[in-house]
């Protein structure tokens, strides 16, 4: 049997375990709950589809795109950012369309991370964020993401405890899937300590629209000095319910992105051109449907926050997000008690007792420094 590198640093992927025990439970008959992956199940907007239908009957649209990203989307790109945060892009040097943020985070990975290379990656995270980094070579030191820690004091130690000296981090705010959010001086500071020690700060803000109670996710960008060592992910699947859709942008430090259009154009032609064309629409359109379904999205919070503090299974109401809030495990459920095997065991056991599909988010330092550094 062959044994190839880069496939034994990772493990099977935790959505594609939890979906197979979901089809096999709801192909024996179970009503499953689903809280796994957050696949929006709202439709697109109605004039960003019609829109695509009017570009795909278009023969011209059908040809090769290009990598970066059609000219006329970058540019709503830039006018994006600038009426939302206020930021200047260029969108011939520091914008570019990317097949969906996980495409965009690992060929951008693939395109700046340097055999041995350290990276700085908050634990739990989206599965991407950390194996993006695996998969391009580079050793992961694992940031722990608490209720109530001090985030940026962690990332400091971790970089100072870590030799060699880690080069890149990545943040995602609001978060998946702990729900936690930051305020602008969060990213002031993460900013000035990356400037300092070379850093290269990657933020995934793929939850920018999904805030709720009048709380503002900050982008990154919006510190004076962020471009010197950063960038900006952003993806239309939750803001504009496109998941499968698969356009998002990265945007930020000039270098950076043409990096990652280098790497870009050995791989791929771009997006099919009528969703490039939709997405436009989308984003110089009215964004009143933005607006219905972070309401759609709030109240499924209120009603699920609800529910698990009347069984007694205290959280809050996060402010930003997918609404999967923070759970302490508690003697509410008298067949589920406090787990003390892995996440990924207790995911199987909800789906067989409680008929509750779950995603397995904590790992022990053991198994993720195996996986990271093998």
């Amino acid at each position: 049997m062959n044994q190839f590198y880069r496939i034994q640093r990772l493990p099977p992927y935790v959505f594609n375990i939890v979906n197979e025990l979901k089809s096999k439970a709801r192909a024996q008959g179970e009503d499953i709950i689903d809280f796994g992956m957050g696949n929006p199940d709202l439709a697109t907007p109605p004039h960003v589809v019609e829109k695509l239908v009017e570009a795909a009957r278009k023969p011209r649209n059908h040809r090769y795109s290009a990598s970066r990203g059609i000219t006329k989307l970058r540019f709503a790109i830039s006018d994006w950012y600038r009426r939302r945060f206020d930021v200047p892009i260029d969108p011939e040097t520091e914008a570019i369309v990317v097949i969906g943020v996980k495409e965009g985070l690992s060929h951008l990975a693939l395109a700046i991370v340097e055999p041995g290379d350290v990276a700085l990656v908050p634990n739990p995270t989206y599965p991407i964020h950390l194996y993006s980094m695996v998969i391009a070579g580079a050793d992961v030191r694992s940031v722990p993401l608490t209720a109530g820690c001090d985030l940026y004091q962690r990332i400091v130690d971790a970089y100072h405890e870590t030799w060699p000296r880690p080069k890149h981090l990545v943040l995602s705010f609001p978060h998946n899937p702990t729900c936690q959010t930051v305020e602008l001086d969060f990213f002031t500071r993460v900013v000035e300590f990356a400037r300092t020690n070379s850093i290269i700060v990657i933020h995934d803000f793929a939850y920018a629209d999904l805030v709720f109670d009048g709380y503002v996710a900050p982008s990154i960008l919006q510190v004076p000095g962020a471009k010197d060592v950063a960038v900006e992910f952003f993806s239309m699947s939750k803001s504009y319910n496109m998941p499968g859709w698969r356009v998002g942008f990265c945007v930020g430090n000039a270098d950076i992105v043409a990096a990652l259009a280098r790497m870009k154009s050995y791989l791929d032609y771009g997006l099919f051109q009528p969703i490039q064309i939709a997405a436009i629409i989308a984003m110089k359109g009215p964004q009143q449907c933005v607006r219905e379904i972070v309401a759609a999205y709030q109240a499924r919070r209120d009603v699920l926050v609800d529910g698990l503090n009347r069984l007694g299974w205290p959280c809050e109401r996060p402010r930003g997000s997918v609404i999967t809030p923070w759970v302490r495990w508690s003697s509410a459920s008298s067949r589920c008690a406090k787990p003390r095997s892995r996440s990924l065991p207790v995911s199987a056991l909800a789906i067989k007792v409680r008929g509750m599909s779950v995603l397995p988010w904590l790992k022990t330092r053991r198994e993720l420094a195996r996986r990271c550094r093998a």
